[in-house]
């Protein structure tokens, strides 16, 4: 069980942007834009960095869900062996099995060749262009994150540094493909208020659009800052095989419809959009 907790505690080290000894540094950068000097009482958030990995998103998703699952069996594991007895054979070998499946995808897991990142996030970047090229505003700011894919850290360094104002909401743009469900995901009371104010705009950029909370496995640059107290919604628009071309060389413009990442980006300014 010490084991399992932590690498567990290693693992949320990594994917929230702490410092590990001995790991690479990257450099990176955030573009604040703004019309004017007033405040701005509305943010529109796209990261500008991608990655390739060993496999796809929907591949990580499905080694962070047998990860978990063998953590719950290694615990069940331990407790039953506390309590004394012999433990089935099969079971153990279950478990066991589990556990090197969990690890062998995890480790996949690792940085390796490069992706486009046509979908993610290109499209994204595209709404929030669409919007900054038609937007008249100047309560309206854009924030275009780096490090989005290596701990979410432009968007930390961004919700702690003061650059938004108190009372401000955050509107995250981030993979905005041709199929399925176009989804406002957000984290908190908050942010689910915020989904409900921007989903009557949304209607018609996609056969269904609908409210969310955050899935297990993926993160978001909404969410360091609705952990500040902001109302933060990420809008997004994919299905599984849109997780299976994100982080991979596949993650290409061919075969891309860019609608949806365009009427997004219009939809946001609405007039009835809160903030």
């Amino acid at each position: 069980m010490f084991g399992a907790a932590a690498l567990g505690i290693l693992a949320w080290g990594i994917g929230t942007g702490v410092d590990v000894p001995g790991s690479e540094r990257r450099e990176d950068a955030n573009l604040i834009v703004t019309r004017g000097d007033g405040p701005v009482h509305r943010w529109i958030v796209a990261h500008v960095d991608t990655k390739a990995q060993g496999h796809s998103m929907a591949g990580r998703l499905i080694a962070i869900w047998l990860l978990l699952a063998a953590s719950i069996g290694l615990t069940l594991l331990a407790v039953a062996r506390t309590r004394g007895g012999p433990l089935p054979a099969a079971v153990v070998a279950a478990v066991a099995g589990l556990t090197l499946a969990a690890g062998a995808l995890a480790a996949r897991g690792r940085l390796r060749g490069t992706s486009p990142g046509a979908r993610d996030n290109g499209t994204g970047l595209l709404a929030a262009l669409t919007a900054a090229g038609e937007c008249e505003e100047p309560g309206i700011g854009f924030l275009f994150t780096g490090a989005e894919e290596f701990g979410l850290v432009g968007a930390r360094v961004l919700a702690q540094g003061g650059i938004v104002s108190p009372g401000a909401v955050i509107i995250n743009l981030d993979t905005l493909d041709q199929r399925g469900t176009l989804y406002l995901v957000h984290h908190d009371a908050r942010g689910a208020g915020l989904a409900r104010g921007i989903q009557p705009l949304l209607e018609g950029v996609a056969p269904r659009v609908a409210r969310s909370r955050l899935p297990l496995g993926i993160l978001t640059d909404s969410l360091p800052f609705a952990r500040r107290g902001f109302a933060a919604v990420t809008l997004a628009r994919l299905d599984w095989s849109t997780l299976q071309l994100i982080h991979t060389p596949r993650d290409l413009p061919a075969g891309l419809d860019l609608a949806t990442a365009v009427a997004v980006g219009r939809a946001i300014l609405g007039p009835g959009t809160p903030g």
